[in-house]
């Protein structure tokens, strides 16, 4: 489980890191373990948080308090100090939990950076969510999370109000963005096969090995998903999934079964931000691991999880 989640499992407790950020005038090309290569498009984060400290202007969800903050603050100023030093130049806004279907801080920094962020929004599910989803499209989210409400899920997909997403999301390209565990996998895989024209993207590796263990008939599970042409998964979130050591290579098994699986047109890599630059973790170690540190994965492969899925999903159009 995650530190920025309701659901909190065994040692995840709140967390606090030193940010480090750096003016703007200083965000070079240097940083981190060196020099980074400038690519030729920079690189695409497909999945970050930022929040603000104004509560006033941007209200937290009603069950929500500051005290219960990961950190103050998280803004895009903030989050640029990590991620221009490394050549990520765009980034996939996930809108944070703090603020439940209030999307307004997340839009507001899609529109003070324009080019610069996608955005996953949430909507309240339960209240004309097909018209919130295509207002919100209009704004330039692309994707829409969602999460059960419980640790099982077996049924969570099997409302009236999911069947209006899904058949809105195969209609209008928009992506159903899923926050799960690996339990929730089948349910899944009905709705893909129900809707096949929806786009899915599934956060994390579906947190496998989010307890230390990254079990072999999990992965079976996730890769079982890609015979689904329209599923893709996010290689990301290294810092909460197995050893929750950096240079992370106990993951490399698990990313080559994907890759070999889904193609790498369908992976994306991402850093789930703030929470990957706390507690000793760092943005480019996350980095590293894709850019450099795979030695099975080839240029092509790499420019497809570093940028150009992430680009055909979130921001509309691939190369």
């Amino acid at each position: 489980m995650y530190p920025h989640e309701v659901m909190m499992g065994p040692g995840w407790s709140r967390r606090r890191f030193v940010q480090g950020v750096v003016g703007f005038s200083a965000l070079s090309l240097a940083g981190g373990s060196g020099r980074a290569e400038k690519p030729a498009e920079g690189y695409i984060d497909a999945h970050v948080h930022v929040w603000t400290s104004s509560t006033e202007r941007y209200p937290l969800k009603p069950d929500m308090t500051k005290d219960r903050m990961a950190v103050p603050s998280f803004t895009p100023e903030e989050l640029f100090a990590h991620a221009r030093p490394c050549s990520v130049e765009r980034i996939v806004l996930i809108q944070m939990s703090y603020y439940g279907a209030d999307n307004s801080y997340m839009l507001d920094s899609m529109r003070r950076f324009p080019g610069v962020f996608g955005g996953v929004a949430i909507v309240d599910e339960n209240a004309r969510p097909r018209a919130a989803m295509l207002a919100l499209a209009e704004k330039g989210v692309r994707g829409f999370r969602l999460r059960p409400a419980d640790a099982s899920g077996e049924y969570w997909l099997d409302s009236p109000a999911m069947a209006a997403m899904w058949k809105c999301g195969a209609e209008n390209g928009l992506a159903m963005c899923l926050l799960i565990d690996p339990q929730h996998l089948p349910a899944i895989g009905r709705m893909a096969q129900k809707y096949p024209d929806t786009p899915v993207v599934i956060d994390h590796f579906a947190r496998i090995g989010a307890d230390g263990e990254i079990r072999p008939q999990d992965v079976d599970s996730l890769c079982g998903l890609a015979k689904n042409k329209k599923v893709h998964v996010k290689v990301s979130a290294f810092y909460a999934l197995g050893k929750k050591a950096s240079p992370y290579l106990d993951l490399a098994p698990m990313v080559r079964r994907l890759l070999d699986s889904y193609g790498p047109e369908r992976l994306m890599w991402a850093t789930d931000c703030p929470f990957q630059i706390m507690n000793g973790h760092t943005y480019r170690d996350s980095l590293e691991l894709i850019r450099t540190r795979l030695d099975f994965l080839t240029e092509t492969d790499r420019r497809w999880l570093l940028r150009k899925t992430a680009q055909r999903l979130f921001f509309q159009g691939a190369e």
